[in-house]
This record gives C-alpha cells, structure tokens and sequence, in this order.
C-alpha cells in the first residue's frame, strides 16, 4: 500500500463537477415531472426496461465513487491517518443517512410508517463502504474483484435462492415478479409498513431496500475505478480513450447480460448496473474530451454554457436537498380561488400551468420551473463561495 507522503493533491475536474451538476439537475426535474402528462423518457420505467430517467441516481452514485478517489488523496496528501479518514467517512456518511431519514418525513412525520430507506440512505451505505475499502488498499485490482463478486452474487441470490412462501424464481414463479422476490421479501420482514410502494393494506417493495444495496455499491466500485483510471497520471487523450473504451465495454457486457437477467432499476439488476455505468461513462467522457482535453468552460460562449452545471455541480446535496424539502414546505400554504382551497403548490400548477394544452410541454415547463427555483438559493451560495461538504 502506497504511503500517504507519496500523494500530492490532485487537481480539481471541471468535468466530475458538470457531471454532477447535470446529474441533480435533471433528478431535482424527474423528482418532480409535473403529473401524469410527462413524457416516458421524464418518467422511471415500470418495471423491466430502462429510460432516461433510470439513468439519474446511478450516475450521481457513479460520481461519489469517483469523488472519494480524489478526496482521499487529497486528505493522505495533508498526511492525514487512515484512521482518521475512516472516522470522516463514517461521519459522513451518519449524516447523510440522517438528513435521507429526515427528507423522508419532512413536513408531518408520520413515525408510524416513515421510511428508513432513501436515495441519501443509499449513498450514505455506499459512500461508507466503498471509502473504506479504498483507504484500507488502494490497489485496482481488488476493486476489480470486488465488483465481479458483488455482481454475480446478486445475480446468484435474486434468481436461484428460494423465496420463503413461495418458490424458486424461474421455477416456482416468475423471474424477477413484482411482488415475489427475495429483495422485497427481505424488506417486508425488516420494515413492514415503512417501504415506500407500501399502501395500508399492503406490504410491496422498496426501490432503495436492503439486499438492492449490493449491486449499488458496484455502481460505485466502477466510479472509484474511474477515478483510479483518472489519477493514473496518464495523458489527457489517453484518459480519453480508456473512458470511451470502459463505456463500451459496460454497454455491451451490461445490454448482453439483461438478456438473461434484465434491465430493472427498481431492483437494481447487475445488467443495470453495466448499462447504467456505461452511459455514465460516455457521459463522462464527452465532457472530460471537451473540458479537460479541448479547454471548454474556460472563455467566451462555452464558459456561459457550462456555468449553471458548475453551480449546480459545487452544491450538488444542497441542491437535491433544497428540491426535496421545497414542494413540501409549498404545500404548508394553502389558498382559496373559486371557491375552493388548494395547497400553494397546486394552486401554482393550476394558475400557471394548465393553461398549456399538450400534457408533456405542460408537464416539462412545470419541472424545468421548479428546477430554476431550487436553483436560485444554490447559485446564492455559489457567488458567496460558500461550498457546504456534508
């Protein structure tokens, strides 16, 4: 393991920022599509397939992994212990557990069926174990090995291990069935009445439950190799080419494999994971070839085009935590037109929005309006310099 007097402070990306900024922006727009109207692509699939919308949340787990490279290195550069970089790692990730625990709820928390689960849960899990791999060794390879068992196990464990009640997937019942599922079922017995497709009279499932934790910390074992792969000191064309060539080979090993077990973002499929990671990659590699390597973002047109995303991008949680809380403290505030009283928030839609005749302009002109208002307090902070790390 390489000591920490051997790193120097890695420069910051521009690149790793937009992405996350692209990132939040679009998850704070399809968190909030503006109804039914919304076009498919604005929408998470049903149940197996994948959209554009299926794309967010990995993305934004594909950038912490890359994240925790280069905030590492940055910390073994000012020779901090490895104990002490645990000890933030698990702070930080308490914190965010808590803050998910806590959007949950927010306004009214309902104890009796709050939802421990989250998309901040989910990060936090990840973020703490991936982080402390890569402190106690820093070696690829071991990644690499990691991320084949997590992704074969999980394969192993949804389609071979017997539901209890109710039989072996692919046998007894459906590959991948709604309901009857190892992931579900395990979240039932732990947290029955707290799940979020959890009706009063049902028990279902969970999007961000347990055992789907798993395949998530692969989506962040591919960030962290990234960010391994970016660190290497190589040539920016280099890089490049190694980003372009890790999205094909994730695209057509995921695409191939959801063959067999398909592409499902409820479930967090291991094919999900490769496809997801791939165009995350490609992603990536667009805007590492335009930034870091051709010098966008730097002057005139390109630097006006990539500023909102660097906003975005510097307060990335601040930003998804300010759209969660906002439509709920909205609709504290109620208000009384023709003779009846609507939340602020629907009152809004009503008054503002409905009059767009087509259901997905309407649908779209809605999110993009509440992506601009979650995006005023951030850009604040941004002219301030104020950055807030969790």
């Amino acid at each position: 393991m390489t000591g920490p007097a051997l790193f120097s402070a890695p420069q910051r990306l521009q690149s790793l920022d937009v992405l996350r900024g692209l990132t939040v922006a679009f998850m704070i727009m399809v968190n909030n599509p503006g109804g039914e109207g919304a076009w498919t692509e604005m929408r998470h699939a049903d149940w197996n397939g994948f959209t554009a919308t299926d794309l967010v949340f990995p993305t934004f787990v594909f950038a912490v992994g890359m994240s925790i490279v280069f905030s590492t290195r940055a910390r073994l550069a000012r020779c901090e212990s490895p104990a002490k970089l645990a000890w933030h790692s698990l702070r930080r990730a308490a914190i965010l557990f808590l803050l998910g625990i806590f959007v949950n709820g927010f306004p009214h928390y309902d104890l009796a069926h709050l939802r421990f689960y989250g998309v901040l849960q989910r990060i936090a899990v990840c973020y703490l174990i991936v982080s402390l791999l890569y402190i106690w060794d820093r070696r690829a390879w071991t990644k690499v090995a990691l991320l084949v068992c997590v992704l074969i196990g999980y394969w192993v464990l949804v389609r071979w291990v017997p539901v209890p009640g109710a039989g072996v997937p692919g046998r007894d019942i459906p590959f991948l069935d709604k309901d009857q599922n190892i992931v579900a079922w395990l979240d039932r017995q732990l947290l029955p009445g707290h799940l979020y497709e959890d009706p009063p009279a049902h028990n279902l499932r969970d999007p961000e439950g347990l055992l789907s934790d798993l395949p998530a910390v692969g989506t962040t074992l591919l960030g962290l190799l990234t960010g391994l792969w970016l660190g290497s000191g190589r040539v920016t064309k280099t890089i490049t080419l190694g980003l372009a060539i890790g999205a094909g080979a994730c695209l057509a090993s995921g695409y191939s494999w959801a063959i067999w077990f398909p592409l499902n973002k409820k479930m967090w499929t291991s094919s999900y994971v490769l496809v997801a990671a791939g165009w995350s990659l490609l992603l990536f590699a667009i805007g590492y070839w335009t930034i870091e390597q051709r010098g966008w973002g730097k002057s005139g047109w390109s630097k006006r085009l990539l500023w909102p995303w660097l906003v975005f991008g510097s307060n990335a949680f601040v930003a998804y935590l300010i759209s969660e809380l906002l439509g709920g403290a909205i609709e504290l505030f109620h208000f009384t037109s023709g003779g009846h009283r609507d939340d602020a928030l629907s009152f809004v839609y009503i008054h503002v929005f409905d009059s767009i005749a087509d259901p997905g302009w309407r649908a779209l002109a809605y999110s993009v309006s509440y992506t601009v208002a979650c995006f005023l307090p951030v850009w604040v902070l941004y002219r301030r310099k104020i950055f807030v790390k969790v």
